[in-house]
């Protein structure tokens, strides 16, 4: 029974997730966050690579669909920003001072996944003193990744005219 539990870990917000993810019929979107969750307890450093991967893969979705220009280069925040201005989710778009805030911690989020990627991840290669990440913190990147690619795919399909 405990083996079982252990090995069935998934919480209502990776079904959420994944439900979200199926629905949009990106395959390759659903993969990135599939590769996620498989990575999680036994290679956080690939799902933090993966968790920001995903992030990225859906910005540039949606700025594929709204035939936005951008340069495939471009950083994660830089990637993030952009998208979030064309889905008028940039906290400089807002005046009430709550939504400032919560925008502005979306972008907060994106912009530590990105750190967190560049100091945690298998992206770059390791110094001898390189601390390594445990699952928990694959765990938590994971989430995040997740939950901000529904919150800003749910906000394109929430645009009138796309």
């Amino acid at each position: 029974m405990l083996s079982f539990l252990e090995a069935h870990t998934t919480t209502p917000a990776e079904a959420m997730v994944s439900a979200k993810l199926i629905e949009l019929n990106q395959g390759y979107i659903h993969f990135e966050w599939d590769k996620a969750l498989k990575r999680r307890a036994e290679d956080p450093e690939a799902a933090i690579t993966s968790a920001r991967t995903l992030v990225e893969t859906v910005c540039k979705y949606i700025l594929d669909s709204l035939k936005i220009e951008y340069e495939d280069s471009l950083e994660l925040p830089k990637l993030y920003k952009l998208t979030a201005q064309q889905l008028n989710l940039a906290p400089e778009q807002h005046h009430e001072a709550i939504f400032k805030q919560i925008l502005g911690g979306c972008q907060t989020v994106i912009e530590g996944l990105g750190a967190l990627r560049n100091k945690l991840s298998d992206a770059h290669g390791k110094s001898i003193t390189q601390v390594k990440p445990s699952s928990r913190h694959a765990e938590l990147a994971v989430n995040l990744a997740g939950s901000m690619s529904v919150f800003l795919l749910e906000t394109f399909k929430a645009i009138p005219s796309k």
